[in-house]
């Protein structure tokens, strides 16, 4: 295989990632497919919509998936274009027809693209609007970030921005109240934090959470009631934790 073909950062891998990219609309330029699973069960559906969609399928030999750096490749993978950031003005210029708060995920340079996958997914489940991430010291959307968002990154709309702490002095300016993770004395359980307002979860990178500028950019620290002998959560997990309280304080709202 040719390296030169396509950037890695570029590729899909997987059959689920694949298909919901397909789903999605993502204009993907080419499907790559091992020879011996033309005839998978559980590829007809992805061939299928490749097909709807007149994007191109190739049967590979295996050889040219054992050169991948990806082993959960699963016999497929997918060549997208550079995945397509959007500008913090276009999260902040989307607004919900119905009046609903919006809510929106922050990540504080976090480095693992498993949990930045993992929180793309959640964002996406609990219907956030728009997810922010750092340009430099940050997993970009990369392969295995799209592979652990499960198809999630073809419909949240992610930004990069280039220092997040000014990014949430913009939130800020717009009318967005910003909520740090965090497990200090000053953060105050989640339960008893409101999160029905127009709100940003910013979450901290692994092993050292919020930096110190951002925090102080925050408007309140919430924690997450830890009642064992472990002291903190995965960042992916804190992050869906506080997420769903979010969501359940929300629905709550809405139920008669």
């Amino acid at each position: 295989m040719d390296r030169r073909r396509f950037d890695f950062d570029d590729v899909i891998y997987g059959i689920h990632a694949i298909d919901e990219a397909l789903a999605g609309g993502e204009a993907l330029r080419a499907v790559h497919v091992a020879e011996d699973r033309k005839r998978d069960a559980a590829l007809r559906s992805l061939l299928a919509r490749a097909q709807e969609r007149n994007v191109k399928v190739r049967f590979e030999p295996r050889p040219f998936f054992a050169q991948l750096p990806f082993k959960a490749h699963q016999g497929a993978i997918a060549i997208a274009p550079p995945f397509a950031y959007v500008s913090l003005h276009d999260l902040l210029a989307a607004q919900h027809p119905d009046g609903r708060p919006r809510m929106l995920v922050v990540l504080d340079h976090l480095t693992d693209p498993h949990n930045v996958g993992a929180i793309v997914r959640t964002a996406e489940s609990v219907g956030a609007d728009g997810l922010l991430l750092p340009e430099r010291r940050s997993a970009g959307i990369n392969a295995t970030v799209r592979k652990s968002a499960a198809g999630a990154a073809a419909y949240l709309p992610i930004a990069r921005v280039a220092n997040v702490a000014e990014a949430i002095r913009v939130m800020k300016r717009a009318g967005i109240w910003i909520a740090g993770a965090d497990s200090g004395p000053t953060a105050i359980e989640m339960s008893a934090a409101d999160f029905t307002r127009d709100l940003a979860l910013v979450i901290g990178a692994e092993g050292h959470g919020l930096s110190q500028l951002v925090k102080r950019e925050c408007d309140f620290l919430v924690r997450i009631p830890m009642r064992g002998r472990v002291a903190s959560l995965n960042a992916s997990v804190a992050a869906a934790v506080l997420m769903y309280e979010a969501l359940r304080q929300r629905d709550c709202l809405l139920r008669p």
